[in-house]
């Protein structure tokens, strides 16, 4: 008998990511779709890599991670946040926040559990949800403020709830949670016994004089919440796939069950020269600076153009509104860009269950600043 397929995840396909980037390939356009820095990682950290390679870290790291790097993440964590965090009890090395975040949600999701989530939203987090058993409950955020009614998300708590998911700053919209969010969101999860996975992975990139900041500040979330974090995003070095896990112990002792039959293990010489790098912490207190320049450069060179420019309050992710220049559906407008403009962007529908259309495009903007010019003139020119 021939054994019968069963997709876990019938209703899934290529992402729009691998369809933008292969469209931007196909007609030689320029592609601000994915979020990865086309200019080069600090020649000091590769130097360490292989410092590292050389002086014989190549075998296997611990499970949870090389101490020195957990110890550094623990340091950083006091620094920015005034957090005392344990090394050995409350983090974990992962490969990449993604594989982080997989592994929060395979340790609390079980079938049946419902997970809230924010959209637009990262998009693996609802098949990841699925793939455990999980029921995603979807709650709409809508541009421009992408505000949060918080009395909705009370209506949508039942007994099921199981997890709340957020992502601050928030990929793809750019918002970042204020004081008022954090006190609501506690307020939920005290009230509905739920958990919460904290997706930070763009902490560090918040602008106008905001701070970053963790909702493990918070002494109730300290206790409920997965905070998820990538060093992708604070080296500008997304392929080296290194990112980390923050939780309470005994989250944390859960959370290594899964990791441990996971991954196990992520890249020993990188962890160890990212340890070193650290050490001077003005390569993350940097950041906001550095990508605020970026934003500024991008809003102002589209200032005139026909486009309304939604500037972030974070993340590398700028969304630009064309509902005066086209009536057509977001997935549509943009592969017309690629196709007669030679520019790749992603459509926001991408980011919400139901494809909602808003006449909205995410661009991103961790790009050189010539690729930000010819960005600018090619979108003048729509």
């Amino acid at each position: 008998m021939t054994p019968q397929l069963h997709s876990k995840l019938p209703t899934v396909s290529t992402t729009i990511f691998s369809v933008m980037s292969g469209l931007a390939a196909q007609y030689r356009a320029l592609n601000l779709s994915q979020g990865f820095p086309d200019y080069p990682v600090d020649p000091v950290l590769i130097d360490l890599i292989t410092q590292h390679l050389q002086a014989g870290h190549n075998q296997y790291a611990p499970m949870t991670g090389v101490a020195a790097l957990r110890e550094r993440i623990s340091q950083k964590m006091a620094r920015v946040h005034g957090l005392a965090v344990d090394g050995d009890q409350e983090i974990t090395v992962t490969a990449g926040g993604t594989q982080a975040l997989f592994t929060a949600i395979a340790t609390l999701v079980r079938p049946g559990d419902e997970v809230i989530v924010f959209e637009p939203a990262y998009d693996s987090y609802a098949p990841t949800v699925r793939l455990f058993g999980g029921v995603v409950v979807p709650i709409r955020l809508q541009a421009p403020d992408f505000a949060i009614d918080w009395d909705q998300v009370r209506r949508c708590i039942t007994a099921r709830t199981r997890l709340v998911m957020v992502n601050n700053p928030n990929n793809p919209s750019g918002r970042v949670l204020d004081d008022a969010d954090v006190q609501q969101l506690a307020a939920v999860v005290a009230d509905s016994g739920a958990f919460v996975l904290s997706d930070e992975v763009y902490e560090h990139l918040v602008y106008d004089g905001r701070q970053p900041k963790t909702l493990l500040s918070h002494p109730l979330l300290r206790e409920r919440t997965l905070t998820v974090a990538s060093f992708g995003k604070l080296l500008h070095a997304t392929g080296w796939k290194v990112g980390y896990c923050v939780a309470a112990p005994d989250l944390m002792a859960e959370f290594r069950k899964v990791h441990q039959f996971n991954v196990f293990s992520v890249h020993t010489p990188t962890q160890w020269a990212i340890a070193d790098y650290l050490a001077d912490e003005t390569h993350y207190q940097s950041l906001s600076a550095f990508f605020q320049a970026k934003r500024d450069r991008l809003a102002a060179g589209l200032r005139d153009s026909r486009f309304r420019v939604y500037c972030p309050q974070g993340t590398y992710f700028m969304n630009l509104d064309y509902r005066d220049i086209s009536d057509a559906p977001e997935a549509e407008f943009a592969q017309t860009l690629v196709r007669e403009h030679g520019i790749a962007t992603i459509p926001l529908s991408a980011f919400y269950h139901d494809s909602y259309n808003q006449h909205c495009l995410r661009v991103c903007f961790a790009k050189r600043d010539a690729t930000l010019d010819q960005a600018v003139a090619l979108l003048n020119a729509v």
